[in-house]
């Protein structure tokens, strides 16, 4: 290569390098939004009733909902229960948001419950289970999953905390004292998901579910939970950063530590347990794995000082930068919980960039998400009126 072209590369190069300098600090300007198009303190925000939309339309279009649902199981049977979750949460909080769609909200919410019971009862639990539930033999006999215990006995729980249905009432109660006899058990007061296997994120469903238990039937699960805290702080916590380990054996024995996956909700969960350890877990969380470049922020499913694999939970993450949209989309429901008003415009502001929003007719999905990833973001979009309910421990009487 003659000392002209070179010259005219370097020229290229230099001005390409100048043109990134300017252009990526002002990218996120194009997708930037207000936090209130996304969340706001009363109401449903913008993004909210479109996700809204989708997702109640998925449950009124048989033929679109098989094929989401066709879609997700293809990858994960647990996206299809998740998913489920998440909507039924949603749908709970918009309920106290916008009165006026109550009735609407409830009955979709009754008919996720309804189905999902039926398969379980029908297929076993193993339906909504990865394939190797089925490889070795549950620790704790008879096997029972605290991932489907817990997330159904809370989807009952916020359904409840919004109007009374007496049917979930027993339902809800067996499923209560069943989770915490099982973690009873546990040498670390913790059950099983998988054979040998717990998850911090099921736990913290199971003991958000038991709170919301106390405010319906006033029931008092306080002493449990105190110490299911002692135990989790001397063994169940990364010493290097301090925050929660994701998964373990039934003894405590590490599996996988700090995860974004996990401890995002995880965190938002133990809010109705100790307000305090919760916001520290959060706190630690932004500090390892909360990052922000440009006006863009997304969350690392890892802390630097631990080398994980990627995962179903994990997703795919990109290098260098270390960006995983599974942890990503579990801030969204952090930052929110905590009202993290910047963190969580910076989420928002990657999601428009990154994520491909499509709107039609009002629905809004985002191309690059599933039904589950849409969920857990109408979720973040609209939390806040229930935790605030259980956290005054207000009971429900009456319909009130």
């Amino acid at each position: 290569m003659n000392k002209s072209r070179l010259k005219r590369v370097g020229k290229g190069l230099t001005a390409l390098g100048l043109a990134a300098t300017i252009w990526i600090p002002t990218l996120h300007f194009f997708f930037a939004r207000e936090v209130g198009n996304f969340t706001r303190p009363g109401g449903l925000s913008p993004k909210a009733k479109q996700l809204a939309a989708r997702h109640l339309q998925l449950w009124t279009d048989p033929v679109l909902r098989q094929k989401e649902l066709d879609r997700m199981r293809a990858s994960n049977a647990e996206w299809d229960f998740m998913g489920r979750t998440f909507l039924v949460w949603s749908l709970a909080e918009m309920s106290l948001r916008n009165p006026s769609e109550k009735a609407e909200y409830l009955q979709t919410i009754d008919r996720i419950i309804a189905e999902t019971l039926q398969l379980e009862e029908k297929n076993g639990m193993f339906f909504f289970l990865m394939p190797y539930a089925r490889v070795c033999p549950y620790v704790m006999q008879p096997p029972r999953s605290l991932f489907l215990e817990s997330e159904i006995a809370l989807m009952m729980g916020v359904r409840r905390m919004v109007e009374e249905k007496i049917e979930y009432r027993p339902l809800m109660r067996e499923r209560i004292d069943l989770m915490e006899s099982r973690m009873r058990r546990g040498p670390v007061l913790c059950a099983e998901s998988y054979p040998d296997e717990c998850w911090l994120f099921d736990q913290s469903v199971a003991l958000a579910a038991m709170k919301l238990a106390d405010c319906l039937d006033g029931s008092d699960h306080s002493a449990f939970q105190r110490q299911w805290l002692d135990v989790a702080k001397q063994k169940l916590v990364d010493r290097k950063t301090g925050l929660l380990i994701s998964s373990f054996t039934v003894d405590g024995q590490a599996l996988d530590g700090p995860e974004g996956s996990s401890i995002w909700l995880v965190s938002h969960c133990l809010r109705l347990v100790d307000e305090n350890f919760a916001r520290d877990q959060y706190r630690r969380a932004r500090k390892e794995l909360g990052r922000k470049l440009a006006g863009f922020a997304w969350s690392r499913e890892w802390p630097p000082s631990w080398v994980g694999e990627m995962d179903v939970d994990s997703g795919p993450v990109i290098p260098v930068l270390e960006i995983s949209a599974g942890a990503s989309g579990m801030a969204f429901i952090a930052a929110s919980s905590f009202q993290d008003a910047d963190y969580l415009a910076a989420l928002a502001a990657t999601l428009d960039f990154s994520a491909f929003p499509s709107v039609q007719g009002g629905r809004l999905k985002y191309c690059a998400s599933n039904q589950v990833g849409d969920a857990a973001l109408l979720y973040a979009s609209v939390l806040g009126p229930l935790w605030e309910k259980a956290e005054h421990g207000k009971t429900v009487k009456n319909g009130n």
